[in-house]
Formats: C-alpha cells, sequence, structure tokens
C-alpha cells in the first residue's frame, strides 16, 4: 500500500488543452509567430512552460522568459478556466481519501495557478499539500516539484509513496527522487513514451488507475 499519493495536474487531474493552447498562441503571436492549428501546440501540455519555448521554437532564455510573461497575460484571465476534470476524478479523489491514503499535487504549473485551479473545481479539499513550480522558474523541473513535495511534508518513508502522471517528465522525476510511477493513458503521454521513461504501471482509465491505487501491491 503506498501512503503519498503525489498526482500530476494537466493531463492527470484536469484536461487543460483549450486554455494551455490557446494562452501559447497569444505568447507567440505577440513574439511574430502565428499558429493556426492549436493542436500543434499540444505538445506544450507537460514540460515546463520555459524549457517547452526553448525546445520547440528556438527561443532565448531571454526570449523564452518573455514568453511566459504573455503566455500569463492569457491564462491568468481566460486560459486558466478554459478547462474541466477529468469524468469521475472526484470518485478518484473521494476514495482514495476515504481509504486514508496521503494526496499531494506536484505539478510543474506555478503553485499559485494550481491553488486556483483547484480551488475552481472545488478539488482543494482532496489534497493535503498542493505543491508547484516556483514563478520565477527556478523549481519547474518535475524532479525538482517532487523533491521539494517530499521535503516540505517531511516524506522520508520513500517505499510508502507513487507519483502519478501522464507525461514522460512525471516519470523520470519519480525515478530521479527514488520513488515509484504509475503513467496514465487518459491524458497527453502514450504508452511507449511512459514505458519508455520506466513507469511502474501504466493506466488506461481512471477506474483502472482507482483499481491500481487502491490495491495494497501498488507500486
Amino acid at each position: 500500500m503506498k501512503q503519498y499519493i503525489l498526482l500530476d495536474l494537466d493531463g492527470t487531474v484536469t484536461e487543460p488543452e483549450e486554455g494551455i493552447t490557446k494562452s501559447i498562441q497569444y505568447a507567440l503571436h505577440h513574439m511574430g509567430i502565428e499558429v493556426e492549428d492549436l493542436k500543434t501546440l499540444r505538445k506544450h501540455i507537460g514540460p515546463p512552460l520555459k524549457y517547452g519555448f526553448m525546445d520547440f521554437w528556438g527561443f532565448t532564455e531571454a526570449e523564452a522568459d518573455r514568453g511566459i510573461e504573455l503566455y500569463r497575460e492569457y491564462f491568468t484571465v481566460k486560459g486558466m478556466y478554459q478547462n474541466y476534470e477529468y469524468e469521475g476524478m472526484k470518485d478518484l479523489l473521494q476514495s482514495l481519501k476515504n481509504a486514508g491514503r496521503t494526496l499531494i499535487l506536484a505539478t510543474s504549473k506555478p503553485e499559485k495557478f494550481a491553488k486556483m485551479i483547484l480551488e475552481y473545481f472545488h478539488l482543494e479539499g482532496y489534497f493535503t499539500d498542493i505543491c508547484g513550480a516556483s514563478m520565477d522558474s527556478t523549481r519547474s523541473k518535475k524532479g525538482d516539484v517532487i523533491r521539494y513535495a517530499l521535503h516540505k511534508n517531511h516524506i522520508t518513508d520513500l517505499e510508502q509513496v507513487v507519483m502519478v502522471g501522464d507525461r514522460f517528465h512525471d516519470i523520470e522525476g519519480a525515478k530521479e527522487n527514488g520513488i515509484d510511477s504509475i503513467g496514465v493513458l487518459y491524458g497527453y503521454g502514450t504508452r511507449e513514451e511512459l514505458t519508455q521513461a520506466g513507469a511502474g504501471q501504466i493506466a488506461e482509465t481512471i477506474l483502472e488507475l482507482k483499481t491500481i491505487l487502491l490495491k495494497d501491491d501498488a507500486r
């Protein structure tokens, strides 16, 4: 049995595609890049925003920082709310809480925004803590966020912890911190991506994830 369950936000707890892609589109437009097909911007869902701008668009660090500023102009007003919780998520969270598990959000989204999103969906009460990236991007990689969550919550028995997420960043961040992981396929990662990253288990649906997490041998 895993006592501590760390959950990613985007693509794991909520479906953020519209808000994130439109925020990216807005930022790129103001930097002279026009993107009409929002689906081509789905690749930004998961990675830390700064690295996404640098890796996908060849931005310098300064340009990426400017891109983040522009992204937040749209995201804080509209994008944050162009989002919805996955069907069955509240039932999953309630079931885990009823079973005495400790739920902690661990996201590369800035902690301030993560809290606002969970409050908007009335999900904050299920979580013991909400841990995210810092606004200045000094803590943005998933491994750093997980380390922060473990330290902040005084968790030292790593055998009792599992990270749940939909992208390879979640799996690699878990491995970096010596904890188990579960990849989910209802988000944005593929089975191949999650398997190659080394996910301990993979759940296709929220119902399957619930079954895995409530098993005594979840690893």
